[in-house]
């Protein structure tokens, strides 16, 4: 693993904590009622969004999907719009016409993605083509679940991205169910990463719930694909800690399985090791978490208090003639 400075360590748990704080919060306010739908977050398994966005530069392009809180944050999606956007207010992402993390903000390089996992794995693909025929040292970065990997979008954008050689890397979320659907039942290999291996595209599985895995190898694939030696793929193994959604209470999941992940939490055993290893001190850590929980409560006051859109914003900004 190549030497990451104690700055980018810091901003790492930034990231990671402001990931689990909002997402908590997410939970506490649809259980209250005020979210419509459903509200789907990555409790367990942050380290991947937040790792994987932050090795990207400025001007790259995240293709992201509705696990990739922390690749929101990272890309500057301020709190107040996230819960903007959770409570359909008109200062959310996409003014109030939908909810939860179905957005995206082009000025902030990130491309917004529908429900069905994988259809961003082409998006991306697309994007890293046109970067490629521009001469531009610009890179992509997608993410899906391990059920995404079971899709044709996924088979095809490896199979392109292969044969042209393009600027992308792509990420699984091994999140070890689909929906409820166990791995097992789902693939016959022991790690995703081997899918890739048929498109002859290099790949590699690391320790999802390890920050500074899913970090260095991010940067790693990057530089590649920054080089021209074409796409990569990254596996993040984790778990899925709560259901598939917060209506789901996934008693298809045996308990001692989260028992054991449960010793794996990533924001848990991150602090752990910052604190072993002296980049910082457990009461600079409940500074950091001090800030953080009043710069949530805050972005969800001034949700809560913003404007429903009016009926003729829905016209605004969805088709074009």
């Amino acid at each position: 693993m190549a030497e990451i400075s104690k700055d980018v360590m810091m901003e790492l748990y930034y990231w990671l904590k402001l990931t689990r704080t909002i997402e908590d919060r997410v939970t506490i306010l649809y259980r209250q009622g005020k979210i419509q739908g459903g509200a789907w977050t990555s409790h367990g398994m942050e380290a991947i969004s937040v790792g994987y966005s932050l090795a990207l530069e400025k001007d790259d392009i995240i293709c992201p999907y509705f696990r990739d809180m922390g690749a929101f944050l990272v890309r500057r999606i301020t709190p107040k719009r996230i819960f903007s956007q959770y409570l359909g207010r008109k200062t959310g992402v996409t003014g109030g016409k939908d909810g939860n993390v179905h957005a995206g903000d082009i000025n902030l390089g990130i491309i917004g993605f529908p429900s069905h996992l994988a259809d961003n794995y082409p998006v991306a693909t697309g994007v890293a083509l046109a970067f490629k025929m521009r001469g531009e040292k610009r890179v992509v970065a997608a993410c899906t679940g391990d059920g995404g990997t079971s899709r044709g979008d996924f088979h095809e954008a490896l199979n392109f991205a292969s044969v042209r050689k393009l600027p992308v890397v792509f990420f699984c979320n091994n999140n070890q169910y689909a929906y409820s659907t166990p791995l097992r039942f789902q693939m016959a290999i022991k790690d995703v990463s081997q899918r890739a291996i048929a498109y002859n595209i290099p790949s590699e599985t690391v320790d999802g719930n390890d920050i500074l895995a899913v970090y260095s190898a991010a940067k790693r694939t990057y530089q590649r694909a920054r080089e021209g030696e074409g796409p990569s793929f990254i596996e993040c193994k984790t778990m899925r800690m709560h259901g598939h959604s917060e209506h789901d209470a996934a008693k298809y999941v045996p308990k001692e399985i989260l028992e054991e992940w449960k010793k794996k939490d990533p924001v848990i055993n991150y602090e752990k090791y910052l604190i072993e290893k002296k980049v910082v001190t457990s009461e600079k850590l409940a500074e950091i978490d001090k800030k953080i929980k009043s710069e949530v409560e805050e972005a969800v006051e001034f949700s809560e208090k913003s404007p429903y859109p009016e009926g003729k914003d829905t016209l605004e900004g969805v088709y074009k003639i």
